[in-house]
């Protein structure tokens, strides 16, 4: 082979490498640039009024003045919030809370159901999961999963409402997390409570998890993220009250490219799940510390209702927004929620 020829070959691989790189930029730009298109129109969807807020530890485990209560309970009702997360753990690594930590938690079930009686007050509970040998709660140990359940009963004891889960993470072969919801039920069911769980945002495509595993090693961190699959999200609907999906934390470049992730999620497991269980999407009023131009209240909110115009049909059980978190809401947020969200008070959309 002459000198010229392997020449022209080297030539025509670098012209074919080169289009190459060049048609994958263009996929780059142009994804940027299709998000901003689909963007623009005005959602046509309605907020919903069944709604669920996260709320910080403080109200169990500090004193509170019956004025503050009852401050609390009218934020609720004007905002029309039907759920509320009260953080009450977490758990130590044997599945129990110090009394010490909740104890006012008496005082503010009294007062919740004094001043917001048809707000349904939950006991959210988690942990670090123990997951390849990192961790603090091994739920895997039926030990702890007793003490856990023994933990739930006193939080029932003391009146709330229902039990919320949020233990981390939690992956798709995690059969000891089922075993735990399938025996928190039963308690539930008996007190007439429910039973709640907050789930990281489900994967993009199932098929990619066995590529993820094949490539990184299981060992914590490294490990493939902890997002339902399909099959996994069917059946801990198939368990629970109500599924939170944390769809926050984006980490996308443009306020568009945020939305379409809220609003595909939102399309997503409302068409999985929305007829087997309560759905709150997780919306944040906090910057997060990765691209926070990009992602807040408003478009999280506008991409939900986004989501939800490209429903075939209403999911046949109650949906809505999970508001993350009550501690990092300014009152012009609130503003901003119920002019972009909640329905007129005639309609009763989504519960």
């Amino acid at each position: 082979m002459t000198g010229t020829v392997r020449k022209g070959r080297a030539r025509r691989a670098l012209r074919r490498a080169g289009w190459a790189a060049a048609f994958l930029l263009g996929l780059i730009l142009l994804a940027p640039v299709a998000a901003w298109a689909w963007w623009q129109p005005e959602p046509k969807a309605r907020g919903t009024a069944t709604n669920a807020l996260w709320a910080r530890h403080q109200w169990v485990g500090e004193p509170h003045t019956d004025a503050e209560y009852r401050e609390f309970a009218d934020l609720l009702k004007v905002n029309r919030i039907t759920d509320v997360y009260f953080h009450a753990g977490p758990f130590e690594a044997d599945g129990t809370v110090p009394p010490e930590k909740y104890r006012y938690a008496g005082a503010l079930t009294t007062a919740m159901e004094k001043y917001a009686p048809d707000v349904r007050t939950q006991a959210y509970l988690g942990q670090i999961r123990v997951v390849d040998g990192e961790g603090i709660i091994q739920i895997d140990d039926p030990g702890v999963r007793a003490r856990i359940l023994r933990t739930d009963e006193i939080f029932l004891d003391l009146g709330f409402d229902g039990i919320h889960y949020d233990l981390e993470p939690i992956y798709p072969d995690d059969r000891a997390f089922l075993d735990l919801l399938d025996a928190t039920r039963e308690l539930t069911r008996e007190r007439d409570a429910l039973l709640s769980v907050a789930l990281e945002q489900p994967t993009l495509a199932d098929a990619a998890q066995p590529v993820y595993d094949a490539l990184l090693p299981r060992n914590g961190t490294l490990r493939h993220p902890a997002r339902p699959t399909e099959d996994f999200l069917r059946d801990v609907a198939g368990k629970v009250d109500q599924v939170a999906i944390m769809t926050y934390d984006v980490s996308l470049p443009t306020r568009s490219l945020a939305g379409w992730h809220f609003a595909r999620h939102t399309t997503a497991t409302l068409e999985l799940i929305g007829d087997r269980t309560t759905v709150f999407i997780g919306v944040p009023t906090y910057r997060p510390p990765v691209m926070p131009w990009a992602e807040d209240l408003e478009v999280a909110l506008r991409g939900v209702r986004r989501g939800i115009d490209r429903l075939d049909r209403p999911p046949a059980r109650p949906y809505g927004v999970g508001v993350y978190a009550a501690w990092t809401t300014s009152a012009d947020e609130w503003a901003l929620y119920r002019a972009s969200w909640l329905p007129p008070e005639t309609e009763k959309v989504g519960g």
